[in-house]
């Protein structure tokens, strides 16, 4: 009788998972709209007098505080990857209802104006949103952050620009540690894929990506859903590492499946939207990641004519490292683009 009851907890608790993650997705694609309470508990499947608490009690964060904190962190990215777009024009963006709104609550999160925050003048230290880092790492960090974009605004690299038939742009970039081979520019569809969410920190921790990846495929293995090669493998990264404190930053491990496909338990089904991608191949030992990231944001993306949009990035895995003789993994930094 009690392992009954055990094994029926963790259902429960994967159902009551598997909906709030639900929402999340949810708030993420509806990000500039007036989300009620209502609307959002009706996605979750839930009275709308609990769900509120249920949320809190789930992430920590009131239904307002995580949406407000998505909006303001999502309008921080903006502000430094699309300088062309004023104050005004990102806070409407993101659904504020006025500059003078979001001035204040950008202050509060981030305590520096927005115009500062883009204008690099000071090194920004979060109050509110980041309170749980050191404050001496934070420091560290933020100067860290602030070197690396002020280095973004004489960005300059050697590259062969290519236009062929399918409206393909592709950058062969030569690196000093020779990483990429290529960035290509090109329009990609939907991809509906089943993924399992995780929350808190990441880098550097790959005994925690080989531990989603097997959970996944532990659920769907079983049910026919691994056909490699026609199965695709990857990792959406809803938060940038840069700006959202650790503990709060979500990663999805992901395999691509039928959009017919019937998910359970913690395990949540979204769909990429379809769109231009910049693709960034890479081969990389375990160590590298973080590195290739920075590339591609911090010197391709300026220097490209290109600026990033809502849609999320993801990491597109090809093969296994158990197939590469090094070990290393072969992959696309997969980044959501438009034209400035």
């Amino acid at each position: 009788m009690v392992t009954e009851i055990q094994d029926s907890g963790r259902i429960y608790a994967a159902e009551y998972a598997a909906r709030i993650n639900r929402v999340m997705d949810y708030i993420e694609m509806h990000l500039p709209d007036a989300l009620s309470l209502e609307e959002l508990a009706e996605v979750a499947g839930f009275s709308k007098y609990h769900f509120h608490r249920m949320f809190h009690a789930y992430t920590g964060e009131t239904l307002f505080d995580y949406i407000q904190r998505l909006r303001l962190e999502k309008s921080a990215s903006l502000l430094l990857l699309n300088p062309g777009l004023t104050v005004t024009e990102v806070a409407l963006e993101y659904g504020f209802s006025s500059s003078s709104v979001f001035a204040r609550a950008f202050r509060a999160c981030f305590g520096v104006s927005a115009t500062q925050w883009r204008s690099q003048k000071v090194s920004p230290e979060p109050e509110s949103c980041l309170t749980e880092r050191n404050s001496k790492e934070s420091k560290a960090e933020s100067s860290s952050s602030q070197m690396n974009r002020n280095n973004r605004k004489d960005c300059r690299f050697p590259s062969r620009y290519i236009e062929y038939a399918a409206h393909s742009h592709i950058w062969r970039v030569p690196m000093n540690n020779n990483l990429t081979q290529t960035v290509e520019v090109k329009d990609l569809p939907d991809m509906t894929v089943a993924y399992f969410r995780y929350v808190g920190p990441y880098q550097g921790d790959s005994q925690l990506f080989e531990r989603l990846h097997g959970t996944l495929h532990q659920w769907a293995g079983p049910r026919g859903l691994v056909r490699y090669p026609e199965t695709q493998s990857l990792v959406i990264y809803h938060d940038s590492p840069e700006i959202t404190d650790e503990n709060k930053l979500r990663i999805s491990v992901c395999l691509t499946v039928p959009e017919d496909t019937q998910i359970s338990g913690e395990v949540g089904k979204l769909t990429i939207p379809a769109g231009r991608y910049a693709l960034a191949r890479y081969v990389l030992g375990a160590d590298e990641f973080q590195q290739a990231w920075s590339w591609v944001y911090g010197e391709w993306l300026p220097a490209s004519g290109y600026t990033t949009d809502d849609r999320p990035c993801f990491e597109w895995y090809h093969g296994s490292p158990e197939d590469h003789p090094e070990g290393k993994f072969t992959l696309d930094i997969c980044v959501p683009v438009r034209p400035l």
